[in-house]
């Protein structure tokens, strides 16, 4: 959860800092530059660092037992928690390749 955290946080710091963070987020690249599939790649990595922290964390500490949870709980948190992990695996590749294809643009 610390490294889906410290990537997107990483990324958006470079983004801002070489000045096509908004231009990316809001789809405004000229279409030739790559700037619109990296900013598709970084709404990819949004989404899933939100799974992360909003979703599969929170059911997992129910699930291990870090915060108190009925059984009723923990099993209604285990299907939601895997639902989340297989969204963000197959977000991830589709990320890569954006993320990888738009500096080849």
């Amino acid at each position: 959860r610390w490294g889906a955290a410290l990537t997107v946080l990483t990324g958006l710091i470079i983004a801002f800092h070489n000045g096509y963070g908004v231009q990316a987020l809001t789809f405004q690249g000229d279409g030739a530059d790559g700037i619109n599939l990296i900013g598709v790649g970084m709404w990819l990595a949004l989404i899933m660092a939100f799974n992360v922290w909003f979703v599969i964390w929170p059911a997992q500490k129910k699930i291990l037992g870090i915060v108190e949870a009925t059984a009723e709980e923990k099993a209604k948190a285990a299907p939601i928690a895997l639902a989340a992990s297989r969204t963000n695996v197959l977000l991830s590749l589709p990320m890569a390749y954006a993320m990888v294809n738009a500096n080849l643009a």
